[in-house]
């Protein structure tokens, strides 16, 4: 991982006719302050140039999360407490797990706007990749992905995280930030 301010993709996606181009943000969790301004830095230069830049927030309802694959990860960060918390809680309910999603990109959506963006979005299934290459297709002008996560050890490790399996199949520049933090993963 390296903590670094996340940059633009070497070549912006700019139509030079201000025409509308849509980055698709796909997150975990609710957006916080830092991580809305990450986003919103991005592409503030396009913005400042009259570009119409939308934000296509895409938030997976976590219904089949990974008892271990929790465990793991809270522990190689040192959080024991979460890590206790990850084997108490199971299996997550699937109604619970679509609630939070819906309470994550409301947040999101309002973290963003409140950046000056415009942006959209809707909870997907837990495997979001099908969603964010449909939207590769149908958005207008839809270039790049944005990945915002928490580390994941096993996942990030092995590269079957989110953002490393959208690298390897999209065709499109993908940025992976963890939450919180202006580490790029």
């Amino acid at each position: 991982c390296v903590s670094s301010t996340p940059e633009p993709p070497a070549t912006p996606p700019s139509t030079g006719t201000g025409a509308p181009w849509t980055v698709v943000v796909l997150t975990e969790e609710a957006f916080g302050d830092v991580d809305a301004r990450n986003v919103a830095q991005l592409h503030a230069e396009a913005r400042a140039a009259g570009e119409d830049v939308r934000h296509l927030v895409l938030v997976p309802a976590d219904t089949e999360r990974s008892v271990l694959a929790g465990l793991l990860d809270h522990l190689s960060l040192g959080e024991l407490r979460a890590a206790l918390g990850a084997v108490r809680e199971g299996r997550p309910d699937p109604e619970r797990a679509r609630a939070d999603a819906e309470t994550a990109l409301a947040a999101t959506l309002a973290a963003l706007r409140a950046e000056g963006l415009q942006a959209h979005g809707r909870t997907t299934a837990d495997d979001p990749l099908p969603e964010v290459r449909e939207a590769l297709g149908s958005e207008p002008d839809a270039r790049e992905v944005v990945v915002v996560t928490r580390p994941h050890a096993v996942e990030d490790t092995f590269h079957t995280d989110w953002a490393s399996r959208a690298r390897d199949s999209l065709g499109v520049p993908v940025l992976h930030v963890y939450a919180g933090t202006t580490r790029l993963g």
